[in-house]
C-alpha cells in the first residue's frame, strides 16, 4: 500500500491484518497509562492547593489601588484613606523615572489625597492665610496638625511637601500637568516655580521627574477612545460574529450536499477575493499619487497611535498589495500541481461532510472544549495574579545624601528611636516593594512556574480530550458498513465517556510531553529577552538554534499526538503504542499522508479563510461608510479598525471552531482510509469499508457489489 515490499513494512511495522471481528472503536478494553492518570490527579490536587495557598495570602488590591509611604493602599473602601483614591508625591523630581513611580519607589514620601493640587503654592506662603493653609493641608501627613511649627520645621519633618503645583491624575497618580505652548514647556501657564526653599526653578525639572508621562498619556487616550468605540459598536460586532457563525455553518451543511461544487467554488471565490483585494490596493496606491505627504516612507513616519495615518501612504498600500499577490501566486501554484489530489481530497471531504451531518451533535461539541479552556485560563490568571500579590510590604531606607544605611530594610513603627535617624538625620524608612523573607515567599516565583506548567499541561489534556472524542465518533461512522443502519447510538457521547472512563491516563501522557516542552519554549524565550542588551552573538545564536528546534520539536508532537489520539479512540492502546502504530501507519502511507492529507487541510482553511475574508470586507464597507444603504445607520468612530479587527478575530475563532471539527473528522477518516486498504482487498469475505466515491477514484471496488 505505501512500499514496494517487505523490507520496507518491516522498517515502518507490520501492515494491520485482517481482522473479522473489527467492526470500529473496540468496546471491550481497560484503563492504559494508568501512572500517569494517577499522577495527573496529584497535579490537580496540587494545583488546587496551590490556588487556596495564593486566594490566602494574595491581595489583588495591590495591583488595582496606588500605595502610600506607609504600605496603604489608595482609595480603597472601608479605610482611612477611602476617599482618597490619588498617589501625590511631596518631591517629584526626586523621582528618577516614571518607571521607578510605577514601581512605588520613588525616595520621597508619598501620601493618598482625595485631589490633584491645581495651583502653584509654597508652604511658606501658605502660612501667610489661613484659608490657603487649609487647602495646602490636604497634601500634607494626616499627622500634621501643629500649624504653629515653623515652615521649615515641618518640611525637615516630612510632614508637608516645600511646594505644590499644578497636577493631573494619570494611573492614579499626581503627576506635573505639563503643557507645550508655542514650544515651551509650561505647567499651569508658568515657566518656572518656587522650590519652597528660596530658590526659583525652571518646570523643566518637573519633565525630569514625569518624563515618560505622555507616552503613558497617550496610551491611556487611545485605550479611552478604543472603549468609546467598542461602546456604540458593540452590537454590530455581535452582528458580525453572528453572521460569521452563520455562514460557517451554512458553507458546513452546503458542504454535505455540494461537497465537490463548494470547494471548487470556495477555491475560486479565495482567488476572486484575493484579486480584488490586490485591485482596491492597487487603485488606493494611484490615487495617492501626488498628494503631500503621501511618499513619506513607514521608517520615516515610525509609530503613530492613530493607524489611519498609515492609510495616506502609498507605501501602506503597495505592501498590501505586494503580500496579497503573494498569496495569490502561491494559491494558484498549489492549484496547480495538486489538481489531481484535489479530486481525492474532496471525496474525503465530502465523505467527512456525510459523517457530519449523521452525528450533528459534533458540531456543539467545540463549546464544551472553549468552556473548559476558559475554566482552564481563568484559573491560571486568578492564581497568577494572587501569587504575585501574596508579598508582604518591605520597607527601606531613603536618604538624599550618603547614608550607610541607605537600601536596607527598615520598621516603620522602630525607624525615629533606631541608630539610622542619628547617623542620618534626613533619611526615611518608606514603603518600596512587596516582598518577603519566609519559606514561602522563598519559592513564589517556583509556585507561579508550577503554575503556568499545570496550565499548559491541562489546555493540552481539554484539547486531547475533544479530539479523542471526536475521533471516537467519527471512526464509529466510517468502520460502519451499512450507514446508518450499522452507527452506535449516541456515538459522540460513548466515545466522550470511553475517553474519560479508560484514557484519561493515555491523555495525561501526550498533553505532559507537549506541556514540557512548550514550557521549555517559554523559558527560551525569557532567556532570549534578558539576551537583548547582550553583546554575546555566540548565546545568541545558540538561542536561536534552540528556539527554531524546539518550534519545530512542538509542531511535530501536535502532529503525532492527534494521530495517536485517533489510535486510542480506535484501538483503546496506550499512548506509546498508540503514537507508534499511527506513525508507522503514515510513513507506510507517506506519499498519501504528504499530498492528500495536507491538501485537504489546505482547503478547509480556504473556506476558513473565505469566511473571514467575506465578513471581513463586509464589516471593513460598513463601519467606513461605503454602503450607501446603510450608511447612516453606521456608528461614528474614532478608529474604524477596532470593530473591524475584533470582527476578523472573531470570525476566524468561530470558523476555527467549526472547521476543526470538520479537520478531526477528514484526519480520522483519512487514518481509517490507510487502515481499510491495509486490512481489506475488497472480496466478499474482506470488502473495503470506504465509501463509493473514494473507491471509484483509487479504482478499488468490492467484489459481489455494485458501486451505485
Amino acid at each position: 500500500m505505501g512500499g514496494p515490499g517487505d523490507g520496507y513494512y518491516g522498517k515502518h511495522g507490520t501492515p494491520q491484518k485482517y481482522d473479522p471481528t473489527f467492526k470500529g472503536p473496540i468496546y471491550d478494553r481497560g484503563c492504559t497509562d494508568i501512572i500517569c492518570c494517577v499522577l495527573l490527579v496529584l497535579a490537580i490536587a496540587g494545583y488546587v492547593v496551590v490556588g487556596i495557598v495564593a486566594w490566602s495570602y494574595g491581595d489583588p488590591r495591590k495591583v488595582i489601588y496606588p500605595t502610600d509611604s506607609r504600605g496603604q493602599f489608595c482609595g480603597q473602601q472601608g479605610t482611612p484613606n477611602e476617599g482618597k483614591p490619588f498617589l501625590f508625591y511631596f518631591d517629584i523630581v526626586k523621582c528618577a523615572s516614571p518607571l521607578v513611580l510605577l514601581e512605588f519607589q520613588c525616595p520621597t514620601t508619598q501620601i493618598c489625597v482625595s485631589q490633584c493640587p491645581d495651583r502653584f503654592q509654597t508652604l511658606l506662603n501658605a502660612y501667610s492665610s489661613s484659608k490657603d493653609l487649609e487647602y495646602y493641608r490636604n497634601f500634607c501627613v494626616p499627622e500634621f496638625t501643629d500649624v504653629q511649627k515653623a515652615p521649615i520645621q515641618v518640611v525637615k519633618d516630612k510632614e508637608c511637601p516645600a511646594m505644590i503645583f499644578p497636577s493631573t491624575p494619570l494611573a492614579r497618580r499626581c503627576f506635573p500637568a505639563i503643557q507645550s505652548k508655542n514650544g515651551i514647556i509650561v505647567v499651569g501657564n508658568e515657566t518656572t516655580y518656587s522650590d519652597g526653599q528660596g530658590q526659583t526653578r525652571n518646570v523643566t525639572d518637573l519633565l525630569e521627574g514625569a518624563k515618560k508621562a505622555n507616552v503613558v498619556l497617550e496610551a491611556r487616550q487611545l485605550a479611552m477612545k478604543i472603549f468609546e468605540d467598542y461602546t456604540v459598536s458593540w452590537y454590530w460586532i455581535i452582528i458580525g460574529l453572528v453572521i460569521a457563525m452563520v455562514a460557517s455553518l451554512i458553507f458546513i451543511v452546503l458542504l454535505r450536499f455540494l461537497a465537490g461544487i463548494m470547494v471548487w467554488v470556495m477555491i475560486v471565490m479565495v482567488i476572486l477575493v484575493l484579486g480584488y483585494g490586490i485591485f482596491h490596493c492597487y487603485l488606493e496606491y494611484a490615487k495617492l499619487k501626488g498628494e503631500e505627504g503621501s511618499d513619506i516612507s513607514l521608517a520615516d513616519l515610525g509609530f503613530q497611535t492613530d493607524l489611519r495615518v498609515y492609510l495616506h501612504l502609498r507605501q501602506t498600500w503597495l505592501a498590501f498589495m505586494i503580500i496579497l499577490s503573494i498569496l495569490e501566486v502561491l494559491i494558484l501554484l498549489l492549484l496547480i500541481f495538486l489538481r489531481k489530489r484535489i479530486l481525492i481530497a474532496i471525496a474525503l471531504i465530502r465523505e467527512a461532510s456525510r459523517a457530519i451531518g449523521h452525528i450533528m451533535t459534533s458540531l456543539l461539541f467545540p463549546l464544551c472544549t472553549f468552556f473548559l479552556l476558559c475554566l482552564c485560563i481563568a484559573y491560571w490568571a486568578s492564581t497568577a495574579v494572587f501569587l504575585s500579590t501574596s508579598n508582604e510590604a518591605v520597607y527601606k531606607v531613603f536618604n538624599e545624601s550618603a547614608c550607610p544605611f541607605t537600601g536596607q530594610t527598615c520598621a516603620p513603627e522602630t525607624f525615629n528611636a533606631s541608630n539610622v535617624t542619628k547617623q542620618c538625620p534626613d533619611a526615611q524608612c518608606l514603603f518600596a516593594f512587596y516582598g518577603g523573607e519566609t519559606s514561602y515567599h522563598r519559592y513564589l516565583i517556583a509556585l507561579q512556574f508550577f503554575n503556568l506548567f499545570m496550565f499548559f499541561w491541562l489546555v493540552n489534556f481539554v484539547i486531547a480530550l475533544g479530539q479523542v472524542t471526536l475521533a471516537g465518533a467519527f471512526a464509529s461512522y466510517y468502520w460502519a458498513f451499512k450507514k446508518p443502519e450499522d452507527i452506535p447510538a449516541f456515538p459522540l457521547f460513548s466515545a466522550f465517556g470511553r475517553a474519560l472512563r479508560y484514557h484519561t491516563g493515555s491523555l495525561a501522557f501526550g498533553s505532559l510531553i507537549l506541556a514540557i516542552v512548550q514550557v521549555i519554549r517559554v523559558v527560551l524565550e525569557y532567556l532570549d529577552h534578558r539576551l537583548k542588551a547582550a553583546e554575546n552573538k555566540v548565546a545568541k545564536f545558540i538561542l536561536g538554534c534552540l528556539k527554531c528546534c524546539f518550534w519545530c520539536l512542538e509542531k511535530f508532537l501536535k502532529f503525532l499526538n492527534r494521530n495517536a489520539y485517533i489510535m486510542v479512540a480506535i484501538y483503546g492502546t496506550n499512548f506509546c503504542t498508540s503514537a507508534r502504530n499511527a506513525f508507522f501507519l503514515l510513513m507506510r502511507n507517506i506519499i498519501r499522508v504528504a499530498v492528500l492529507d495536507k491538501v485537504t487541510d489546505f482547503l478547509l482553511f480556504l473556506g476558513k479563510l473565505l469566511v473571514v475574508g467575506s465578513v471581513g470586507i463586509l464589516a471593513f464597507f460598513f463601519f467606513t461608510h461605503r454602503i450607501k444603504l446603510v450608511q447612516d445607520t453606521a456608528p461614528s468612530l474614532n478608529y474604524y479598525w477596532v470593530p473591524i479587527l475584533t470582527v476578523i478575530v472573531g470570525s476566524y475563532l468561530i470558523a476555527h471552531g467549526f472547521f476543526s471539527v470538520y479537520g478531526m473528522c477528514v484526519d480520522t477518516l483519512f487514518l481509517c482510509f490507510l487502515e481499510d486498504l491495509e486490512r481489506n482487498d475488497g472480496s466478499a469475505e474482506k470488502p473495503y469499508f470506504m465509501s463509493s466515491d473514494l473507491r471509484k477514484l483509487l479504482k478499488k471496488r468490492n467484489k459481489g457489489q455494485r458501486d451505485v
